[in-house]
């Protein structure tokens, strides 16, 4: 493949039942276009914990997926209350996600620190009352 291959997902944040859904399509695509199965796993649990986020966090956003030869970029956007403090949002267990969302066995404050440990590569672009954007890189070789 020479060409950079572009993919964009809606993340619905109305719908716990469909949150992951472009992380489902994506492992398919890149089955398809035959990445290894340790790619795919990197790149689909990755985009699955943002999307949960986006849900739980930001009433949902973008995914948005470049695949290349070298390796896959995701970019998920939202416009949710941004992160206050980076941090402390990266230390496994800290999750500031409400009670409900916990009783339906999400909100563990695993996301953003299991985004890091399935990438090769993350940065978080975020503003308080503007939103985030999380870009990770996963290295295909």
């Amino acid at each position: 493949m020479s060409e950079v291959l572009k993919f964009h997902f809606d993340v619905d944040g109305e719908n716990f039942s469909s949150a992951g859904e472009a992380s489902v399509v994506m492992k398919k695509k890149l089955r398809q276009l035959g990445f290894s199965p340790e790619v795919m796993r990197r790149v689909s649990i990755a985009m699955y914990e943002g999307e949960i986020n986006m849900v739980i966090h930001a009433n949902g956003g973008t995914a948005d997926v470049l695949v290349s030869d070298d390796e896959i970029e995701i970019i998920l956007s939202d416009s949710g209350p941004g992160i206050p403090d980076i941090a402390l949002a990266m230390q496994e267990g800290y999750s500031t996600a409400t009670d409900n969302v916990r009783a339906l066995g999400f909100g563990a404050g695993m996301g953003l620190p299991n985004m890091r440990k399935y990438t090769d590569y993350m940065n978080i672009d975020t503003k308080v009352g503007v939103g985030t954007t999380v870009t990770m890189k996963v290295k295909v070789q």
